[in-house]
This record gives C-alpha cells, sequence and structure tokens, in this order.
C-alpha cells in the first residue's frame, strides 16, 4: 500500500488525505497512479479512469467516517466490490474516492432456523456457498462470475446467474440491508424477518448501482437444497432448434432450474480449456438441470429428453454423477474466462428479450457480427430470455473499439424493439445511459431522478450513473480535474 507521504494525485487537498489516513491508516490507502492503475475501470474496459484515491475500509463506521469527510470537502465518490460488473457500474467518472469494500468480507451470522445470513458487502459469492456446504441450505444467486463477484455487487446491480430462472434473481433473496447513506448516516433497511410493514424499501435498493448509498451489511435469505438433481446436455446442429427447444421446454409448463445455451464458439472457447468433449462441430448446447423431490426430476428430465430430440437434437447426454455435474457448470460459469483464448479484448453485452424472440435475436446477432466485421459469440440465460453477446475485439485498435461500440448499440436497440430491455443483471452504469431515454419516457425519468435525488440530493454517491443527468456536484468535479469531459458526457 502507498504511504502517507508517498506521491499523491494534485487534485486532492492535503487535509483531506491526512484525515483519511486518520480514519482508515496508510496501510488502508493507494495514492500512487501505478498502483490505482487496477481500478481504472471494471469488466466493461471500454471506458477508463484512474481515481484519485482508493480506500479499503474495515468497518461501517469508517464508511460512513470516510463518507462525511467527502462531503466536506465536496468530493464525489464511488463504492467497488471485486470489479467484475460489466456496465461501468463502479468507474470512477471524474476521478474522486473508491471506497473498495473487499476487506469486509465477514460472514457474521448463519440462522439455518430462521434460513437467513448476514453478511459484510465483500464477501465473494462462492464463499457463502461452501461455507454453507452440508448444512441443507444455499444462498440461491450464482452468477457465473460467483467465483469472483462479491454479495454486495450483486446487491448493487441485482445479479442473476443460472439458477435463477427457478430461484429469482437477488432481490428475491434480500431480506434487508445496512446503509452508509450519502450524508453518511447510518441507516437500515428491513432485516430477518420478511414481510415488513410500509414501503418495500429493500427492493428499491437493490439494483440502484450504488446510487442511493454504500451497503455495508446484507440479511439474506437461505434457501434449502433440493433433494435431487438431473442435469443434462443437449447437443444441437442449428441455433434455431436449439432456441425453439427452450420455448418448448417451458410451454411444456416445465421449469428447470436452470437451462443455459452456449454456441458455437463458446463451445470452442471451452473445450480447449477444460476438454470436458463437446463435439466441436455443434453449432450450440443446452445445459439444462431440473431439480426437486427424486421422484419428480426423473419424470421432468424424461420429458426434456423427448422435447430436445422432437426439437431436433443430434444428441441428450446425461451427467451421471456429481463430478460430471460439476464440471458442466465448471465449463459454463468459466466460460467467459476461456474467451481470452479467442480474443485479446471482449465486450460482453447484457440484453433481454421475450424466449420466443431468442431466434431473431440471435440472427440479428450474425447479421451484425458480418456487417461490422467483428465476432461475436454467445452464452446466456437462455430460459429467460437473458442474452449475452459477447464481441471479441483488440482494444489497442481504435476503429475496433468503435466498430465495437456500434454493434453493441445497433443489438441493444433490436432487444428493445422485441420488447425487452437492455439488462438483465448488468445494470446500466454508465455504458447504458444513452438507452434510458429510448425505454422510459420524460415523465419516468423525472421520477427516477427525484427519487434518487431524495436518497442522494448532492449527487456525490456514484454520480453520472444510471440517468442521463447527474448531480452538480459531480458534474463539476469532472470539469475541474478533467477539462472537456464533461462537454463530452
Amino acid at each position: 500500500m502507498t504511504s502517507a507521504n508517498a506521491a499523491q494525485s494534485d487534485s486532492l487537498p492535503a487535509g483531506f488525505v491526512r484525515q483519511l489516513v486518520a480514519i482508515v491508516g496508510p496501510e488502508a490507502m493507494l495514492t500512487a497512479r501505478d498502483e490505482m492503475l487496477v481500478y481504472e475501470c471494471d469488466g466493461y474496459t471500454i471506458e477508463k479512469n484512474v481515481p484519485d484515491v482508493v480506500v479499503f475500509p474495515t468497518s461501517t463506521e469508517q464508511v460512513a467516517t470516510i463518507v462525511r469527510l467527502c462531503n466536506e470537502y465536496k468530493l464525489p465518490f464511488v463504492p467497488r466490490g471485486a470489479g467484475t460488473s460489466l456496465a461501468g457500474g463502479c468507474l470512477p467518472i471524474g476521478g474522486g474516492v473508491m471506497i473498495a469494500l473487499t476487506r469486509m468480507r465477514q460472514i457474521l451470522e448463519v440462522n439455518v432456523r430462521d434460513r437467513y445470513a448476514v453478511v459484510e458487502p465483500g464477501l465473494v459469492n462462492v464463499h457463502l456457498t461452501n461455507h454453507l456446504k452440508g448444512t441443507g441450505y444455499h444462498y440461491a444467486p450464482d452468477p457465473s462470475s460467483q467465483g469472483a463477484c462479491t454479495i454486495g455487487g450483486n446487491f448493487a446491480t441485482n445479479s442473476g446467474g443460472p439458477h435463477t430462472l427457478k430461484y429469482g434473481v437477488t432481490v428475491n433473496h434480500v431480506l434487508g440491508a445496512e446503509m452508509v447513506m450519502p450524508d453518511a448516516t447510518i441507516v437500515q433497511i428491513g432485516g430477518p424477518c420478511e414481510e415488513a410493514p410500509g414501503y418495500d424499501l429493500t427492493g428499491l435498493f437493490v439494483g440502484s448501482e450504488g446510487t442511493f448509498g454504500i451497503c455495508t451489511k446484507i440479511w439474506v435469505r437461505l434457501t434449502r437444497d433440493p433433494a435431487a438433481y438431473r442435469t443434462l446436455l443437449g447437443i444441437f446442429d442449428s441455433v434455431k432448434d436449439a432456441t425453439q427447444t427452450i420455448s418448448n421446454i417451458i410451454g411444456a409448463g416445465i421449469v428447470p432450474a436452470a437451462l443455459e445455451l452456449m454456441d458455437q464458439g463458446i463451445i470452442e472457447a471451452v473445450e480447449a480449456a477444460f476438454h470436458f468433449g463437446f463435439p466441436l462441430d455443434a453449432a450450440a448446447v443446452l445445459l439444462i438441470e431440473v431439480d426437486g423431490l427424486e421422484v419428480a426430476v426423473d419424470d421432468e428430465a424424461r420429458q426434456i429428453v423427448e422435447i430436445c430430440n422432437t426439437t431436433g437434437a443430434r444428441e441428450v447426454r446425461s451427467a451421471n454423477s456429481p463430478k460430471e455435474r460439476q464440471l458442466l457448470w465448471k465449463c459454463r460459469k468459466q466460460a467467459f474466462g476461456a474467451i481470452g483464448r479467442l480474443s485479446p479484448s471482449y465486450c460482453t453485452q447484457d440484453g433481454v428479450v421475450p424466449r420466443t424472440k431468442l431466434p431473431e435475436i440471435l440472427e440479428f446477432i450474425t447479421a451484425v457480427s458480418a456487417r461490422h466485421n467483428i465476432r461475436i459469440v454467445n452464452v446466456f440465460h437462455a430460459g429467460d430470455g437473458n442474452i449475452h453477446p459477447i464481441l471479441l475485439f483488440d482494444e489497442r485498435d481504435s476503429e475496433q473499439v468503435q466498430r465495437v461500440l456500434a454493434a453493441s448499440d445497433e443489438i441493444l436497440n433490436r432487444c428493445i424493439d422485441l420488447g425487452g430491455s437492455v439488462t438483465g443483471e448488468h445494470g446500466i452504469g454508465v455504458e447504458k445511459i444513452s438507452f434510458m431515454s429510448r425505454m422510459f419516457s420524460p415523465a419516468d425519468l423525472e421520477v427516477m431522478a427525484a427519487v434518487r435525488d431524495a436518497f442522494n440530493p448532492g449527487g456525490l454517491c456514484s454520480p453520472m450513473k444510471m440517468l442521463p443527468t447527474a448531480g452538480a456536484c459531480g458534474m463539476e468535479h469532472i470539469e475541474r480535474s478533467h477539462p472537456g469531459r464533461k462537454a463530452a458526457l
């Protein structure tokens, strides 16, 4: 860590830095630019900016004191978890203070009888999963970045995951939270008891992308482990047949625990990485899992196999052991990591369309790929129509970057045209602000801005995120630190 005497950003007042050191200590801060480069962006690497300082609190009280100090100096601040988000949600626009919550990673309580756990925001999602093994319960939301992403980040973006088709996204599993508000007050919304009277503030705060305050403690719902699983892999020579199978399965009244599609490009990457035995000539594979009572899952699996075969599957394989099931899910959840075998850079999109529109949007993506000369591969939560086209490029080539941005805009606009949305779980961040005025009326956006301003009136907390307008203080800081950036935005 950078010592308090080391070189620091010229845009920070010396008095501010001294007080920050007094709050967290010199070993819990970064002020040297070269050390802060890893915090210049999240998984959306197209837009980058280095913060003025990164600070690592270890308690709610420290977070509140840091926020109070930022208010005193009128400095914008942004919370950050693991940085796995994919829409620029923790991008420090204009610099300012980045509050990294990765040292707040404790499991504070597990109450199996009342089916909840209390965790800190920096806890990695899979660490809670591993901690709960053997209890008969689990935390259901399981993003593909589960091995790295934090539950605080999942809270901020209302993350999904493969098994949320049946069990619901993050908001369905959060009972309450402790928040440091933008004015540094500490409040609790919700808690271990379900169905509290009054407005559903917990539901409002989940998915607010850090614009309402900083989450420092979360009460999460625990779900009983299923008695049995059946995991299948359908292999198809046509993406259209695979997507039609998805609609047919749901249309038959079966709601799998998970229903995931990987196209040929992803198959190539994961097979090179994990050697599972995927057929490299297949156009697509469907990873399908049903769970529940032993007597029920066999019948559902049988029906799914029949539907796959009727709709053109070349073959349907079954995972015959827990080891085979684990390897299948490893291939799916680490698919994004395997993309590095295909391209030096990639941009993952996050649109949603009605399930019946999946063939149409995938055909459109193929056309966009050809039109912009950008290779696009697909892996996504097919069961709920949440697509993740992955655009492959080299970010060192500015012309390729422009083609990727143009292709992304076309795909997301098409999702809207088909009755869908520009995000299912990655959030708006900075990447998709321009789409908000397409999806919502001026009156809608005005109400959203009013809600944000009620919690964040100064606009210092996560400025210029989600909505087309931003707090004045954030804009002033941007113009002061980066002349001309305000006009560009």
